[in-house]
């Protein structure tokens, strides 16, 4: 029969997302707003580890200025992970032979 192997392939993919998770857990990005005013560190996971901010920018007292800046780094550092995650499970999913 062919060269297709279900079961080998369930095998494969099982043992690449074990390695995606792991990955996952593993890739750590930082992005910042404001010229650093505010930094976001966050895992594969999109789980924030970190969040610094100047404390300049409280003493200003413009709360909405510094919520705009914490959306704006968090959603960077998001865009970070997802082009880190595009990037490997692309790489992953060449190493199942589906020529994707």
């Amino acid at each position: 029969m062919g060269g297709f192997n279900l079961q080998e392939l369930m095998s494969k993919a099982k043992a690449q997302y074990e390695t995606l998770q792991k990955r996952m857990q593993e890739t750590i990005v930082e992005a910042s707003s404001g010229g650093g005013t505010v930094t976001v560190k966050m895992d594969g996971r999109k789980q924030i580890l970190s969040l610094r901010i100047d404390p300049e920018a409280v003493k200003s007292g413009d709360v909405e200025m510094l919520q705009d800046l914490i959306l704006a780094a968090i959603n960077e550092a998001g865009r970070k992970i997802d082009a880190q995650m595009q990037s490997t499970v692309g790489g992953l999913l060449g190493g199942l032979g589906l020529g994707m």
